[in-house]
C-alpha cells in the first residue's frame, strides 16, 4: 500500500485548465508565497518543445492558471543558444535574503544543462545564469545555506556512473564545486535504472527529507516511481539512510497513459503541520497531489534502508 494518500480529485491540473494551448501540465516545482501555494509547471507545447506556466492556489489543491507562460525560452541575448529547444522542471528554493531560486532543466543543440533564475514575488523573474555544464538534467538547492556555501543536489545525465546522485557546494551560486557522488541505484531493485533528486529537500527534527524518483526498466517500457532518502540536518552530503520500498508508483489511469506512460516524477512538495503535500506529473501529461505523514516517512528510511552506494 502506498505511503502516499492520493487525493480524491485527482488530477489537479490538466491542459484543459491553460487558457493558452499546450499538449501537457507536469513535472512542477511548488513554493509558498504569501499565504498562498505557487506552483511552476512544465507544459510540452503543440511543436513538442516546452515552457514553465504558473498557477497559484488558496488550499493547496485549487490552481487558477496565469493568463500568460511564466518562462520561455530566451528568444535573445546571451541565454538563447542554450534554451532554445525549452525549458523544463523548475524546482524552487527559498532563501532568506536571496529570494525564490528556481532551477530548471535547459535543453539546445548542446545538450542539456542547468539554468538558475531568481524572483522574489512570482511576477518578474531575472536569470542569473547558467549553473552546469552539459549533460546535467536534475538540480536541486537546499533551502538553507550551510555556513558559508549553498549546497545542491545533482544528477548528471550520464550512463558513466549510471544516473546517480551527486552534491555540489558554492557560495556565490554560479561556481560549484567540491562534487561528489553520495547515492546510486541498485541493481535489479525499483531504482536501478536511474535516480535522481525530486521536491527541494523539506527540513524535519531528524534530518532533511529528500523525495527522489527512481527509474526500472522493463519488457513494456521504464516505471518511475517515487522514494525517500534522509539527509543529516548539517551535513547534508551525510546520508542516514535510503527506504528500501518505494512511496508512490504509477496506479491511477492517468499516471499509467499519457505522453509517457507509467510516471509519477516530482518537482516539489510543502510541510503542512504534521503532512507533506507532494506534487506530481503523471505519465508527463496533468498534475496530481497527495499526502504523506512526515514521521512515517522519515521512520521508513532509518527503518527499512537501502546501502545509499548501491551495495547489498
Amino acid at each position: 500500500m502506498s505511503l502516499v494518500k492520493r487525493y480524491e480529485h485527482n488530477p489537479i491540473l490538466t491542459k484543459q485548465d491553460i487558457p493558452y494551448e499546450v499538449a501537457t501540465v507536469h513535472n512542477a516545482g511548488i513554493a509558498q508565497y504569501n499565504g498562498r501555494t505557487i506552483m511552476l509547471f512544465r507544459s510540452h507545447l503543440t511543436n513538442g518543445r516546452s515552457i514553465i506556466g504558473k498557477a497559484e492556489s488558496e488550499d493547496g489543491y485549487h490552481f487558477k492558471v496565469d493568463p500568460d507562460p511564466f518562462m520561455v525560452p530566451s528568444s535573445q541575448g546571451e541565454f538563447a543558444e542554450y534554451e532554445e529547444f525549452g525549458v523544463e522542471d523548475p524546482r524552487i528554493s527559498y532563501i532568506p535574503g536571496d529570494g525564490y531560486l528556481i532551477t530548471f532543466s535547459a535543453y539546445s543543440r548542446h545538450g542539456v544543462l542547468i539554468m538558475l533564475a531568481r524572483t522574489h514575488d512570482f511576477q518578474t523573474v531575472e536569470r542569473i545564469g547558467p549553473i552546469s555544464q552539459a549533460d546535467m538534467r536534475n538540480v536541486v538547492i537546499f533551502p538553507e545555506k550551510f555556513g558559508d556555501y549553498y549546497v545542491r543536489l545533482d544528477r548528471p545525465h550520464s550512463e558513466i556512473s549510471p544516473w546517480s546522485v551527486w552534491i555540489s557546494y558554492s557560495k556565490d551560486l554560479i561556481h560549484w564545486g567540491n562534487s561528489r557522488v553520495i547515492m546510486k541505484p541498485v541493481t535489479y531493485h525499483w531504482d536501478e535504472m536511474k535516480i535522481g533528486p525530486g521536491a527541494t529537500p523539506i527540513k524535519t527534527t531528524r534530518g532533511w527529507l529528500n523525495i527522489y524518483h527512481g527509474v526500472f526498466p522493463t519488457m513494456d517500457g521504464s516505471v518511475y516511481r517515487l522514494g525517500v532518502a534522509l539527509h543529516d540536518l548539517n551535513n547534508p552530503s551525510r546520508i542516514l539512510g535510503v527506504s528500501d520500498r518505494w512511496i508512490l508508483e504509477p496506479e491511477d489511469p492517468w499516471e499509467r497513459v499519457g505522453y509517457v506512460h507509467n510516471v509519477v516524477f516530482t518537482c516539489g512538495a510543502v510541510k503542512d503541520n504534521d503532512q507533506i503535500r507532494i506534487y506530481w506529473g503523471a505519465a508527463d501529461t496533468v498534475m496530481c497531489v497527495g499526502t504523506a505523514n512526515t514521521e512515517e516517512l522519515v521512520d521508513l528510511c532509518l527503518d527499512h534502508p537501502r546501502h545509499p552506494m548501491g551495495a547489498k
